[in-house]
């Protein structure tokens, strides 16, 4: 009987390693394989970078309004219709004048064409197209540092799904493996009921319990396909055999020390920074209004008549200006709804900060829980593994029941559990102390992947080019190689 035990308890270790690895698919997916495919296939950041260059697009339009503003118009007339008037005359009859009417009706055609040229520059507008040019430009910084948050949104998620995965594999493997043990202790405690060693309560303890391991692995299973459809919308594919992660990544030693990294480094931290700053602008643009505004004015065009040789020719040009009086008060309403924004956005910098070290905090007391959980969690399937074996042994002797084997063999099993939960939590941890102190980007983490340079678009649109211009027919290229065009 003992023999009976060590080579059933041997088996089923079997069983375990054996279903683990044939689970999943055999070609090897490391995080780094994951991370990568996740930043390459990412609809949400291809979606954040278009909202860059959309971002960019504001700098150049707030550039074009320097610039003279050239147009043309043009028109082709044909006036027509039918004039009626009463025409008179005075003649002599009899010495004397008489006085003659008569209705003349006469019908006009008259066909022009003209064609004029206009330009307009604004001269002086208060300065607030150039302070535009300053707000659009910190949008753009702030839009760059959204875009890294969202690359670090992207990545930490991607972690979460590999290591969710891994936990489900690991947690059905150990369903498995508690299902073929209560399987084989119903089958011994049938064998022992039939030469009347147990009682039949006995063997209705072991069907119980393989019931609830039967039920326990179908929810296992329905987790590991939850996993895995996360793992498909978060890294853009369907899971390999997923090696655990090559030791946990390399974090600042205190937590002082990355909430201090955190707070000059986050991009969210940033974000708040700039927006604050085009929040600024915007007060000294909403005053700029009150400003009058001088415009130089251009005009040339030509006029030709089709049924005659009248023709004009001629322009003109003017400085105009102009400037508010009296507006309702919507003038002063702006500069006050300004400075509100401004306001909101100074509080929102202290509440993004106050909420970066919270998230460092939280992420380093999440990683000693899951760190001394681990340790502990290890000894105690170090402990349970020596209970089961000699629980088994000596339920052989007739020392022990069924019940207390089947109850020392869960207790192992929910210590291998806890076990592989602990060791997912404490690399879960560890990413996200990147991530709160920013440093979960693909630069960071030395990724293999194509990097986006944010400045490269910016560069092309910054000076607003024409599409005529050599600049624009590379910007053309450009956007034509992003399918964008």
């Amino acid at each position: 009987m003992l023999a009976a035990a060590k080579n059933t308890f041997k088996g089923a270790l079997g069983a375990l390693f054996l279903t683990v690895g044939l689970s999943v698919p055999a070609k090897a997916e490391t995080l780094a394989d994951a991370l990568v495919h996740a930043y390459t296939h990412s609809g949400l950041l291809e979606q954040n970078r278009a909202v860059l260059r959309a971002a960019d697009e504001d700098v150049a339009q707030a550039v074009a309004a320097l610039r003279p503003v050239i147009s043309w118009s043009s028109d082709i007339t044909r006036s027509f219709g039918t004039t009626g008037s009463t025409q008179g005359a005075t003649r002599i009859v009899g010495g004397a004048p008489v006085f003659t009417s008569r209705f003349v009706e006469q019908g006009f055609a008259n066909n022009t064409a003209s064609i004029n040229l206009l330009a307009q520059i604004t001269l002086y507008d208060g300065g607030a197209n150039r302070m535009s040019i300053d707000a659009a430009k910190e949008a753009v910084l702030a839009t760059r540092a959204g875009l890294v948050s969202i690359e670090q949104q992207v990545l930490f998620r991607a972690v979460s799904a590999y290591m969710e995965v891994r936990r489900a594999i690991e947690t059905v493997a150990l369903r498995e493996n508690n299902v073929r043990v209560i399987r084989q202790e119903l089958r011994a405690a049938r064998d022992r009921f039939e030469v009347g060693e147990v009682t039949r309560t006995d063997v209705a303890l072991a069907e119980a319990r393989i019931s609830a391991a039967r039920s326990a692995l179908s929810a296992a299973e329905g987790q590991l396909a939850i996993a895995i459809e996360e793992f498909n919308a978060a890294v853009g594919r369907r899971p390999g055999s997923l090696t655990p992660p090559n030791g946990l990544p390399r974090i600042p030693s205190t937590e002082n020390g990355a909430k201090g990294l955190a707070v000059r480094g986050h991009p969210e931290m940033e974000r708040a920074q700039r927006l604050v700053t085009v929040n600024e602008i915007g007060i000294r643009i909403a005053e700029a209004a009150s400003s009058p505004t001088i415009s130089l004015q251009g005009r040339y065009g030509v006029t030709e008549n089709f049924d005659n040789q009248n023709f004009s020719r001629g322009g003109s040009i003017g400085l105009n200006a102009s400037g508010p009086i009296y507006s309702g008060g919507a003038l002063r309403s702006a500069v006050r709804k300004a400075m509100a924004q401004r306001d909101q956005s100074r509080a929102n910098l202290h509440v993004v900060r106050h909420q970066i070290e919270q998230n460092v905090g939280n992420a380093y007391a999440q990683l000693a829980v899951a760190q001394a959980s681990t340790q502990a969690f290890r000894d105690q399937v170090r402990a349970a593994t020596v209970a089961f074996r000699g629980v088994r042994e000596e339920a052989t002797l007739g020392a022990r029941t069924t019940l207390d084997v089947l109850d020392a063999e869960q207790e192992l099993l929910d210590a291998r559990a806890s076990l592989v939960s602990a060791q997912v939590d404490e690399t879960l941890a560890a990413y996200a102390i990147l991530a709160a102190t920013g440093q979960l980007t693909a630069d960071a983490l030395n990724l293999n992947v194509p990097r986006y340079d944010p400045a490269a678009y910016y560069n092309l649109v910054k000076d607003a080019p024409s599409g005529l211009s050599r600049q624009g027919d590379q910007l053309d290229r450009v956007l034509r190689a992003l399918g964008k065009d």
